[in-house]
Parts: C-alpha cells; structure tokens; sequence
C-alpha cells in the first residue's frame, strides 16, 4: 500500500489529525538533520577537505540517493520500525499515542543539541514510540521479535564501529608508511570527501528509512487504516525526507560537527578516511539485513577506533563520556517522556 502526492496533499488540507501528524514528524526529521546528519560530514569538515556549505549540499543529495537506493533494494529497515510496537486496534488513540511520541523525541532532541551533544536520533525515535505504545497498551504493545533488532544494533554499531576503526586505521597506516606524505595527502584529501559522500548516502539508507516509516505509519492512522502491515515508499516522500534532513543540518549541524569531528579526536586526512570507510562499512551491514542501528553510535565509535590505534591518550575521553551518558540515558529517559507524553496527550484528546 502507497500513496501518491496528490492524495496525500489532498487529505492534508481536510483532515487536521494528519496536518498535525505530519508538522510532527518532519519536525522530528528535522531535528534528525540537526544531531544525526551532521555525524555524516564531521570528520570531512573537521579536516578541511570540503567546506561545511558544500559538505551540506553533498549530504542532501547523497542522503536523497541513499534512501531511494537502499529503499529499493531492501526496505528492511523501515519495515522494523513500522512493526516494532503494536498501536491497538483504534486509529485515532493510536494516532495521538504516535503524535506524543513524536512530540517527546524532538523535545529530547532539541535539548541534546543546545549542549552540543551528538545524541542518537534513532534511539529516541525507538524509545520514543516504544514509550508511547506501553502507555496506550496498558504494559503491552511491544514486538520482541522486532524489538530485539535493536539490541542486535547496539552491540553492531558500538562494537563492530570501534573496531572496524581501530583495524582499518592499522592497515592504511602500514600500507603508507614508505609513501611520499604529500602524495598520500592529496589523495586522502580527496578520499575524505568520497567517505564523506558514502557516510551521508548511508544516513539516509538507515534513519531515512526510519522515519518514512514512522511518518507512512502517521498517514495510515490519520486515514482510520491501523491493520496496515506492508507498504511501498513513494519517491515524493524520499525528496522531502531528504530535504528536510538538509535543512536542519544547514540550521544547527556545525555544532555537532565541531563535537565529533574536532572535540574527540584530532583527525588527519588519513584518520578521517577510515573512520568513514569503517562506517560505512558497519551501516552497509545493518541496512542489509534489516538492523536499525543509530549513525551517531556507528560514526563515533569508529573515531574513537580510528584514535585508540593512534595511541589511547589521543581520544578526548571527557568528551566521549558525556556522549556516553547521552546514549545510556536516551532509553530510559525518552522512554519515558514518550509514555508520560502518550498518557497526558490521551487525558486531553
């Protein structure tokens, strides 16, 4: 099931639930653009390889192609998403129950940025949603066959990005070791952009995904329609997913990229490569088997890979145990918003 832009915008204007619906979740997308997107050009920048205009540009554009890609290929991710948590049986508690998710994910969001913490978006969104079925379900709502795939991501995207870091890091170093520094400069210069350009094409194949999810999800109750469990994403709703993202990356994405690509480690062109290349790769590897994993977790661990084969001391651990504290706390505590926000949002609707 699908819909086309004509039909949507249509319902748009009659039917106020999606109107508000909607406002919610590219709000949500928006704030994704302002902690999430940015991970995806931080170490290209921090490196001065390409200006943060042009790295932008670049990561609209290759998040707009990541998304229709990978949508394409396998739409696994969103599939996840969509069937994580149960909403009931009743449209329009459902809808009010996602829109308080929604509601509590940007205020999460919202605060995590003004400290200049790169926080996962893809764990508030998880969190967020979760928090609001309990709440409408009475305790219940969760799909543990869905959910567990976010274990399985948390233990990918932290583990496998540190160590892909740390490993790859290893291996360019040795391979250019004998090598002509300002040759391999040149060419690491060049190959930052290309990492940063597969990063942010990556971005939208994984939180992309996510949120045509969520926001398919939103259209669906608006229409009464809540026993909807497979769907086709329309191309209209990949532009405006990766508009969205662009914008909110050209609004407030510096000071995250200053955080991960400048206050952790300190990066040169051949560091910053293979933290893009691990990844990208750790991304590529989730979205292929349908594991919603959070781009922050997977590009800041590869840094902190890509530092530790440095030396250990080359890592800011100060900055990485504020990021920590972050992502312990944006279970429980985004959890919980959703459900205090769900349960406040149902009493007065």
């Amino acid at each position: 099931m699908t819909i086309t832009l004509a039909e949507f915008l249509h319902q748009l204007t009659s039917n106020p639930a999606l109107f508000i619906t909607v406002v919610l979740v590219l709000g949500v997308i928006l704030v994704n653009g302002w902690t999430d997107a940015p991970n995806a050009i931080a170490t290209c920048v921090s490196t001065r390889s390409i200006s943060p205009k042009n790295a932008i540009i670049m990561a609209a554009i290759f998040n707009f192609l990541g998304v229709l890609v990978m949508t394409m290929v396998n739409n696994s991710v969103a599939m996840t998403i969509y069937k994580m948590v149960d909403f009931g049986n009743n449209p329009k508690n459902a809808l009010v129950a996602l829109c308080a998710a929604l509601f509590a994910i940007v205020v999460w969001a919202t605060a995590a940025w003004a400290f200049g913490i790169p926080t996962s978006e893809s764990h508030a969104l998880i969190a967020g949603i979760t928090g609001a079925a309990l709440a409408l379900q009475g305790g219940q709502g969760i799909n543990g066959a869905e959910w567990i795939k976010v274990v399985y991501g948390l233990f990918l995207s932290t583990i496998l990005g540190f160590g892909s870091g740390f490993v790859i890091t290893k291996i360019i170093g040795f391979i250019c070791k004998s090598m002509d520094r300002r040759k391999t400069g040149a060419f690491f210069q060049k190959g930052q952009v290309v990492g940063g350009a597969a990063m942010a094409f990556m971005h939208g194949a994984q939180d992309g995904q996510k949120f045509m999810g969520v926001f398919l999800l939103g259209v669906f109750l608006a229409k009464g329609q809540g026993n909807v469990t497979n769907f086709s994403i329309p191309i209209w709703l990949m532009v405006l997913c990766s508009a969205v993202m662009a914008l909110g990356t050209s609004i407030g994405g510096y000071k995250i990229i200053k955080t991960v690509g400048m206050g952790m480690v300190k990066l040169g062109t051949f560091q910053g490569f293979s933290a893009d290349l691990a990844a990208t790769f750790c991304l590529w590897l989730a979205s292929t088997t349908g594991i919603p994993v959070s781009t922050t977790h997977t590009k800041t661990t590869a840094i902190m890979g890509v530092g530790a084969a440095k030396r250990v001391s080359s890592v800011n651990w100060s900055v990485v145990k504020e990021m920590i504290y972050a992502w312990v706390l944006t279970f429980p505590g985004c959890g919980l918003l959703g459900y205090v926000m769900a349960y406040i949002f149902m009493k007065l609707f």
